[in-house]
């Protein structure tokens, strides 16, 4: 039977219909399309998918369950290797990862399995199901874990740990549960009741949740560790990032991670049937180029702006999905190649008129090996706007880091921690997820947890012998 070269199709919103509301873009294969798609897989024997991704999934074993038509084995399968198979299958990069290396896409003409929409075929199946049935979980308890930090390695950690047979806090700062996965990512890439089905399902193992905890202030390390065997901070980076132009503090400036989380986690888009409001733009003018960006003009777009992404840089090295521009260019997001902004301008009542912009030329590459933008001079320009949101990135979170100086930071002021176990310099304190790399993606987060649930039970199981 002849392999089909391109993926098969899958349903979206259509654009016109999806600006004006905040309901998932992608609405998923059927399991007829499903079974279409798992049967282009090769079901190769070295496997390339499976290194390729963060938490090596058997990809080709749960395929093979859709292909076969059994989705309880595609489930277990699944099961064994990650506790957030709904999310991943929306969120993550395949097309840098699993899907970067299928080998069926390395053929000519040929697109890779869509291994990413499959995983969420899989995840949402089992949801759908009134009887799914939980993972077994020991009686007898080898130790107790503090998770300090509710999101995607947070709950990794957490999930894998209490299967292992520990007694399992986590505490969370916010009062949901979830970390980037609800205040970050909109609606329309990751519905809140699928982050929500998730968490509840490693908290029905047993995981105990903390809300509004923060370490350093409620709680201090220090009390942690006098009660816990071990402790696992992936506190993420919240602290969002401003370029320092001049006008950064007039109204109508936002963080990307403010605006964001007033819509995502808040219910903004739903004022006035949730109590906090956004305010409501008619040019906005996002500065940055990865997915932050994408999400905070998109979500702009939706609540009736007319939008225009600023990156200094170009098409080729924009960071963000291709999948994420590609749904901003169907929207209508106007977008500035090689362009930086120089000022936010007053309208003389501290409010914000608009934004004062350069044009840049690629250069010597950078530390980070893209070729770093140069102003051109002579080249600015200015655009319209009342209200600017930058998407550049985010720093460390100081209130846990300030009060546990113990604990080693890197230059960047990031946790120092070994990159195979999340080992830290304090005996029995592991880290991961961004608080350690920096902003990365939801995937790279989960490994990271992962590797260090291995490390914990090690380590906890060493020192009671």
């Amino acid at each position: 039977m002849a392999v089909s070269k391109l993926k098969t199709p899958i349903s979206e919103q259509r654009p016109e219909e999806r600006v004006r509301n905040f309901k998932e873009v992608c609405l998923g294969y059927t399991l007829e399309e499903g079974r279409a798609e798992a049967a282009r897989c090769l079901q190769c024997k070295d496997a390339p998918c499976v290194p390729g991704c963060p938490v090596s999934i058997d990809i080709p074993g749960f395929i093979l369950a859709v292909k076969e038509g059994d989705m309880p084995k595609a489930v277990s399968v699944m099961a064994k290797y990650t506790n957030l198979p709904a999310v991943c299958g929306r969120v993550c990069p395949q097309e840098t990862q699993c899907e970067g290396v299928c080998r069926l896409g390395r053929a000519k003409d040929f697109e890779p399995v869509a291994i990413g929409k499959l995983e969420r075929l899989v995840a949402d199946w089992n949801y759908a199901q009134e009887n799914t049935g939980k993972a077994e979980v020991p009686a007898e308890k080898i130790g107790r874990v503090a998770v300090v930090g509710a999101g995607p390695a947070g709950l990794t950690v957490a999930g894998d740990l209490v299967k292992m047979g520990y007694e399992v806090v986590m505490y969370e700062a916010l009062h949901a549960p979830g970390g980037v996965l609800m205040y970050g990512i909109p609606e329309f890439r990751l519905p809140k009741s699928i982050v929500e089905k998730e968490i509840r399902a490693i908290t029905d193992l047993g995981v105990k949740f903390e809300a509004n905890a923060v370490i350093g202030r409620t709680i201090t390390m220090q009390e942690i560790m006098a009660e816990f065997d071990a402790c696992f901070l992936g506190v993420g980076a919240g602290a969002p990032n401003f370029q320092g132009v001049p006008g950064t503090t007039l109204n109508g400036v936002y963080s990307a991670s403010e605006y964001l989380t007033r819509i995502n986690l808040m219910h903004a888009y739903e004022f006035p049937e949730y109590d906090t409001p956004v305010k409501r733009s008619k040019k906005v003018v996002v500065i940055g180029g990865g997915n932050v960006a994408m999400d905070a003009a998109r979500s702009a777009k939706r609540l009736g702006a007319n939008v225009t992404i600023v990156y200094r840089r170009s098409l080729a090295e924009l960071p963000a999905r291709i999948e994420e521009y590609h749904h901003a260019v169907e929207e209508g997001i106007n977008f500035h190649w090689l362009t930086n902004p120089t000022e936010y301008a007053d309208d003389g009542t501290g409010k914000l008129k608009g934004v004062s912009c350069i044009r840049m030329a690629l250069g010597e590459p950078d530390v980070s090996g893209r070729r770093r933008p140069v102003p051109v001079e002579g080249s600015g320009f200015f655009i319209d706007a009342d209200t600017a949101i930058e998407a550049i990135g985010q720093a460390a979170n100081k209130v846990l880091l300030a009060t546990f100086p113990e604990l080693k930071l890197n230059k960047w002021g990031y946790i120092e921690a070994d990159p195979k176990t999340g080992a830290t310099s304090v005996p029995g304190v592991y880290a991961g997820g961004d608080i350690v790399t920096g902003a990365a993606t939801v995937i790279l987060a989960m490994g990271a947890g992962k590797d260090a649930a291995t490390a914990i039970d090690e380590y906890v199981r060493g020192k009671r012998k």
